[in-house]
């Protein structure tokens, strides 16, 4: 993964703002083949510091997250996918080897199927791309609130009541548009979208993910044309990017050699 010039090269990075202000991104010099590197829900760009190295990379953070203005409106993750398309586009330098965890990583596959162009190649650690089991069903006093707000028998504060009290962690900590989005990614699933992905593609998982489940890596590797290699990092939960940065790296360096044999 280190060039040449890596031993000699002096590093610069600043955070500068791209498509008008929505986006603020660490742009960091550094060798080739530039990186994007896109952190999970809740997160911000600083998670992926410790995996860029000497790269020269781009380390947004998302919008609603970090120092990014939230989306104007609810997004799901394709419209991420186009924001990080603009990114790209505005910048340069592409195409990109995608590093992307958890909710970075469905941005990077609507990227990656709608813009091969932009992307060389994908690492994608503890992301929920495909569902094996239908959605769970929200509380049986949360669906009688709702369906008695949609016929004025119950107000919208009540529902709101309740989401908070029975909403998982992130959707409480979520404010404003960013609950709508949350919604909507939560429910999505990318199994149409990932025999698109044609650029090499490499999946790293902790093997004790309950967020991103391994069975349903092993499913989304099946479905994945240029798969390069699936590693499960034994002892290791959701945050495989912090936990396990080595394993990390070494599936960019095999994402890398693919790119370079084809």
């Amino acid at each position: 993964m280190r060039g040449g010039v890596a031993g000699t090269l002096k590093r610069r990075m600043s955070l500068r703002s791209y498509l008008d202000g929505a986006l603020f991104v660490d742009q960091r010099d550094g060798v080739r083949p530039p990186l994007l590197a896109l952190h999970g829900w809740g997160r911000d760009r600083r998670d992926l510091a410790g995996i860029v190295g000497d790269h020269e990379a781009l380390l947004p953070d998302l919008p609603g997250f970090g120092t990014s203005p939230p989306p104007p409106e609810v997004w799901g993750a394709a419209e991420y996918g186009k924001a990080l398309a603009g990114l790209c586009t505005e910048h340069g330098h592409g195409p990109y080897l995608v590093v992307a965890h958890s909710f970075g990583g469905r941005a990077a596959v609507e990227l990656a199927a709608a813009n091969p162009e932009l992307v060389s190649g994908m690492v994608l650690c503890g992301v929920p791309l495909v569902r094996l089991h239908g959605p769970s069903q929200p509380r049986l006093s949360l669906r009688v609130a709702r369906f008695a707000a949609r016929h004025g028998l119950a107000s919208d504060a009540l529902v709101e009541r309740l989401r908070e009290r029975y909403g998982s962690a992130d959707y409480r900590a979520a404010q404003g548009v960013m609950r709508g989005v949350l919604v909507r990614v939560v429910g999505e699933d990318y199994s149409d979208l990932l025999p698109r992905v044609q650029v090499p593609v490499a999946l790293c998982w902790g093997e004790n993910d309950t967020e991103a489940r391994v069975d349903a890596a092993r499913r989304a590797a099946e479905l994945l044309p240029t798969l390069v290699a699936l590693d499960i990092v034994p002892g290791i939960g959701h945050d495989v990017i912090l936990q396990a940065p080595d394993r990390v790296r070494a599936a960019m360096r095999q994402v890398v050699d693919a790119t370079c044999a084809s």
